[in-house]
């Protein structure tokens, strides 16, 4: 990386770290401030809670993405963050579910990862675009991780409101890096001779190999969400791993699975191998579903704990390959002038991923048995390695014009 590639993609990484800190950090502790508050016995309006701002992410990263085509990155992404600020706001004086649920509506229009992969895109070449989204990777794992910790601490001493003021704070710091990244030569000039939202999503949506990404983010996204419905509680009832304790073991695990996984994305595309490193990855979230089942059937509780770390750690080295892969190879196949539509299309599929992935999950888990999510993690891959093919995911560039 030059100089430059590496002070762009790391304030963009940290960026990226301070939006998804202030998503994280809220859901370990919001279900239970929201049964304190009127209407808390109603499932539903807590469920909305917690949900809203993922539902509104979903459904706003098309058109945030295609807006960063034709209005400029660092513009959208200063107006989301804006709604990310005001949301936070309005809920951390909500008095009801319903203006809690407001709040998170607004935090959740601040959908700005399309257009920050997009801005990482525009200021690295292709040869140093996947070790800038493993960047992004590393930070994501590791806010997941201090939300974790940080976030019972916070609840006991500043309450639920001193969580979302800190979110604003997080939200506000962020804008300050945003403005501090200098102009890409895409980003000079609002890119007046973009398509239209609906042509550019045709485009993107009718290409193939597109496709294929977007259901590698979704799949990838759908089975760590479904996993984590049930992991928790084989540590706790299996392992004897309090709930408050867990992430002593997920923070050496994350922080291990990234110095395994970033030498081999390096080795594999100095060797032109990244596709098949890909297929590797899935077969390591395929091996991992195999032994969750040996894990829960047949591994005595003495180890465990330990037979969990190891199936977690194989996990995280699949799981980081692939986070750092899809969105470099959505970039690199996207025209400039449709980069920022096409990483929109792929964020929602990230979106809808962790929603289905949560939702049957908990379905399964409570219908049948936490065996089976395994066994639905595990169709799910299977499905997207027989269509990824021998070829993986590798493809030729899309352009807006034949």
């Amino acid at each position: 990386m030059t100089p430059l590639e590496r002070r762009v993609s790391f304030t963009l990484a940290n960026v990226f770290a301070l939006r998804m800190l202030g998503f994280f950090i809220v859901l370990p502790v919001l279900a239970e401030f929201a049964r304190t508050l009127p209407g808390g016995e109603q499932g539903l309006l807590v469920g909305l809670v917690m949900g809203s701002a993922g539902l509104a992410q979903a459904c706003l990263q098309i058109p945030m993405g295609w807006a960063s085509d034709r209005f400029g990155r660092k513009l959208i992404i200063v107006l989301g963050f804006g709604c990310v600020i005001l949301g936070a706001l309005i809920c951390a004086q909500a008095q009801d579910l319903y203006t809690m649920i407001a709040g998170r509506l607004l935090q959740g229009c601040g959908a700005v990862s399309a257009a920050i992969s997009a801005l990482v895109s525009d200021h690295t070449r292709e040869s140093q675009r996947t070790k800038a989204m493993a960047m992004i990777g590393i930070s994501i794992g590791m806010s997941f991780m201090v939300s974790l910790g940080l976030a019972p601490w916070l609840y006991a001493h500043q309450g639920m409101a001193g969580i979302f003021w800190l979110t604003a704070f997080l939200a506000a710091l962020a804008i300050a890096m945003v403005l501090s990244v200098p102009a890409a030569a895409k980003d000079r000039k609002p890119a007046r001779e973009a398509m239209a939202l609906g042509p550019a999503l045709i485009l993107v949506l009718s290409h193939p190999k597109l496709w294929r990404l977007d259901l590698g983010i979704f799949v990838l996204n759908a089975v760590q969400m479904a996993m984590f419905v049930v992991v928790p509680g084989f540590l706790v009832r299996s392992a004897d791993l309090a709930l408050a304790e867990h992430w002593r073991l997920y923070l050496p695990v994350v922080f291990a699975s990234f110095l395994i996984a970033m030498p081999m994305l390096r080795r594999s595309e100095q060797k032109a191998a990244l596709h098949q490193l890909m297929r590797h990855a899935l077969g390591m979230l395929l091996l991992v579903q195999a032994c969750w089942l040996v894990l829960w059937m047949w591994m005595p509780a003495p180890y465990a704990l330990a037979g969990a770390a190891a199936v977690l750690l194989l996990f995280f080295v699949g799981f980081n390959i692939l986070e750092a892969s899809l969105p470099s190879q959505v970039s690199k196949l996207a025209d400039p002038a449709l980069r920022g539509t096409a990483l929109g299309a792929f964020n929602t599929a990230q979106s809808l991923g962790l929603f289905a992935g949560g939702a049957v999950g908990g379905w399964l888990a409570g219908m049948a048995s936490p065996q089976t999510v395994f066994v639905f993690c595990a169709i799910l891959l299977l499905v997207l390695l027989v269509l990824a093919g021998r070829q993986g995911f590798s493809s030729t560039p899309l352009h807006t014009s034949p």
